[in-house]
């Protein structure tokens, strides 16, 4: 059924589908719309859910930990400083192997206080063994919300759901909103591989010694690797239900193409808007959407631009003293490759400062211009930034 749905209501509604049984949640803009909505379904008996009311982020997630250990489907939603307040938390919950889903709303990180988009928030926490999933509109956040509980339960480990701050949490747009019958043809009830039971006791996050430790971390290393296939098996299901998919990457008029955009989040719709007017000038360009951060798709996205001459990397996010982190990743991947494109990174639309078409091919002007790009990351519209000639 179609809708115009916000995009923060498109997670909420993927929720309720999901038939999740405990919401843990401390509300913060942007991501507050998504937690309104689900306590409302969760006090009118629209959803058979326990609603948790904690007083902060990091009792939010402690409380999750605790719920999904008994062996329920779980979720929770933040934003920006909540995020960076789980960060504990987050370890805890991909060391203990706990399919939590989590919808988690892009905000610049403070000072200066800051509630729209940036990507720092998320991409601070790359480390910390959850699957990322990067999307570009309404429906993307729908459809990867209800996929993220199949892919943690499969795996066991929890997904984040990452959208960006008001271009999408807060912007209406039509959503097809499946039936709840057909979800659960997609998504059977939780079926935990293990679980804490009184019947059958046992210690949890117990200390353990230096070898088994690493043991441990060498099985989540193996089960990310193994997420990276299972995507695309839970993508296959849902495409044989709803004729949708998105894939790891996103590969638009990349054949051909020169030079590639790479993106992530909504800076996408905007340089599909970019590449149309590059395209009807005759300009071999191309985007590279990446969807799936962690684990990172290296295989499909040395495939995507194995004849390109070179990239335009945009970053919505910084690593201070090394560089944009998305075209850190494009380094690592592709620098033992044989040939391979030359990497241009820029900084674009921190804190929320809009990113538009013209600045798109402005960026894909000064990528064919140059040679070798004047430093790691060029910071577009910064007055500092000096441009190539």
């Amino acid at each position: 059924m179609k809708r115009v749905l916000e995009g923060s209501h498109a997670v909420a509604e993927a929720v309720r589908l999901a038939k999740v049984q405990v919401i843990s949640a401390y509300p913060i803009t942007p991501q507050t719309h998504i937690v309104e909505i689900l306590s409302q379904y969760c006090t009118n008996g629209t959803m058979k859910a326990k609603f948790l009311r904690v007083e902060s982020e990091h009792s939010c997630m402690a409380a999750l930990i605790g719920a999904q250990s008994v062996g329920v489907r779980t979720f929770t939603a933040t934003s920006g400083q909540g995020l960076a307040l789980m960060h504990e938390l987050l370890h805890w919950a991909a060391g203990a192997r706990l399919p939590i889903v989590m919808a988690e709303v892009n905000r610049a990180l403070a000072p200066g206080w800051n509630i729209w988009v940036d990507q720092t928030d998320s991409l601070a926490q790359r480390d910390t063994g959850w699957i990322q999933m990067y999307c570009e509109d309404g429906q993307e956040v729908l459809d990867s919300t209800i996929q993220a509980f199949l892919l943690a339960e499969t795996v066991n480990l929890p997904v984040m759901i990452v959208l960006d701050a008001f271009y999408l949490s807060h912007t209406y747009e039509p959503v097809d909103v499946p039936e709840p019958e057909e979800v659960d043809r997609f998504l059977p009830p939780f079926a935990p591989k293990f679980q804490l039971d009184t019947a059958q006791p046992c210690a949890f996050g117990s200390l353990v010694g230096p070898g088994d430790y690493m043991d441990m971390r060498y099985q989540i290393a193996l089960a990310m690797d193994d997420a990276l296939i299972r995507f695309g098996d839970v993508e296959d299901a849902f495409a044989a239900l709803f004729n949708r998919r998105y894939g790891p990457v996103e590969a638009i008029d990349c054949a051909d193409a020169e030079i590639i955009f790479i993106t992530s989040g909504t800076v996408t719709s905007t340089c599909r808007l970019a590449l149309q007017e590059l395209r009807a000038q005759g300009e071999k360009a191309g985007i590279l959407k990446i969807k799936l951060f962690r684990p990172f798709p290296v295989d499909r996205i040395r495939k995507e631009l194995q004849a390109a001459k070179k990239i335009a990397v945009i970053d919505r996010n910084f690593s201070f003293g090394a560089s944009g982190i998305f075209a850190q990743e494009l380094r690592a991947a592709l620098c033992n490759t044989p040939r391979h494109p030359v990497v241009f990174g820029y900084v674009a639309g921190i804190g929320g400062r809009d990113v538009t078409p013209e600045l798109l091919k402005e960026i894909y002007w000064l990528t064919k211009n140059s040679e070798v790009p004047q430093k790691e990351s060029i910071w577009m519209g910064i007055q500092e930034v000096k441009y190539a000639d």
